[in-house]
Order: C-alpha cells, then sequence, then structure tokens
C-alpha cells in the first residue's frame, strides 16, 4: 500500500485548512522526519499551479487524470472551488477511494460536496451547517438524522469538518491514519488549541 496521503485543492482553495494536518504528517516537535509513515501530496485538475484563496499557489504533484491508483487516504480541502462545476470531476475519485476502503476526509465545502453525491447517507457526519448540507444535497442528501452539531466527525473511513474545524480536522484524520500515537496526537492537539502559553506557564 502506498503511504502518500493525496490532498486534493480546486481553484481559491482555503489553505489555512491543510496546515496541522499536513505538518503533523512531515514533522514532530523536533524537525522534519527522516521517515515519516506517510507522505503528502497534491492533486489538482490540471498541472498547472492552483490558488488558494489568499492568492498563494500550489504546484500539483498529480492532475485529476495522473493521480495514483493506490494511495493511504483522500482529503478533500475546502474552498469556493466546491461551489463550481469542476469539483463534479471529483465525484468519481471519492466514489473510488470509498470502494477501496480509504479514508477520506472532507472539510468546509467539500463536506457539502459530499452530500451533494450521496457520499454522507450512511455515516454521522458534520460540516458547514445542516442548511447548508441540505441546500448542497439537495435530492441526493437523505441522511439528516446522521448530522452532527460537532466541529469534526468520524464514521467509518469518513471525517466530516467545519470550516473553523482546522486542528479538530487534523486530529481525527491523524487518529485514523494512527499516524503516532493517541497520546502524542493529543498532545500536538492540546499545544495548537490553548497555545505555548497556557499550557507553560
Amino acid at each position: 500500500m502506498s503511504n502518500e496521503i493525496l490532498y486534493i485543492l480546486l481553484p481559491d482553495y482555503a489553505a489555512h485548512e491543510i496546515v496541522f494536518l499536513s505538518q503533523a504528517i512531515a514533522s514532530d516537535e523536533f524537525a522534519l522526519k527522516e521517515n515519516p509513515k506517510y507522505v503528502n501530496k497534491v492533486v489538482a485538475p490540471t498541472l498547472e499551479p492552483v490558488k488558494s484563496i489568499g492568492g498563494f499557489r500550489t504546484l500539483p504533484d498529480y492532475s485529476f487524470d495522473t493521480l495514483p491508483d493506490d494511495y493511504a487516504a483522500l482529503i478533500l480541502i475546502g474552498g469556493f472551488g466546491w461551489a463550481t462545476p469542476l469539483a463534479d470531476q471529483v465525484e468519481s475519485i471519492v466514489r473510488d477511494a470509498l470502494s477501496k476502503g480509504k479514508p477520506v476526509g472532507a472539510i468546509c465545502n467539500a463536506a457539502s460536496f459530499m452530500a451533494k453525491h450521496g457520499f454522507l447517507n450512511n455515516v454521522r457526519h458534520t460540516g458547514n451547517g445542516l442548511e447548508q448540507l441540505k441546500l448542497w444535497g439537495g435530492e441526493n442528501y437523505t441522511n439528516t438524522e446522521g448530522y452532527v452539531n460537532a466541529q469534526a466527525v468520524t464514521d467509518s473511513n469518513i471525517v466530516t469538518a467545519n470550516g473553523s474545524a482546522t486542528l479538530e480536522f487534523a486530529k481525527e484524520l491523524l487518529l485514523l491514519l494512527e499516524n503516532d500515537t493517541p497520546e502524542r496526537i493529543e498532545m500536538y492537539y492540546q499545544f495548537n488549541k490553548q497555545g505555548f502559553c497556557a499550557l507553560f506557564k
């Protein structure tokens, strides 16, 4: 099994939503990991640089046409691109990932995209509020009772989160992926949640 974690970035992606997860994958409190368990890779519609909401441009490792068949997890990073027709090209990628039993994470508008395509109908989940999930999901979203008013939710191999839950999203995925011990993942979470001054008085 490949150890690559694939992050799908659409134009005008929310750069802050990738930070805590990707950092914990690649580094620890000492430095960049010499032998990380997983490797971060960026997937975009084409191999051209993809622009974040803030204007930063990221050079993809793969396009939708060249992404590998085997990988460790698929992560959908939120942003405005999920409200465009371009996002519909991701449906088959997500469907393939779920059919292979791969962990799939979706944050912010990407969670609403998951509702739109019926991917949340058999799991507990969250997102940018139940009303947005219903609006985006329409007839394809049939699991309003599965909605949980929480920052991030894991059920089976699917992790969902709202747009303010970058850190909780990372924590849930790090646990699901067993990136480190639960104790060290909790320590990473608390350090970033509470801050240096609160923890080291």
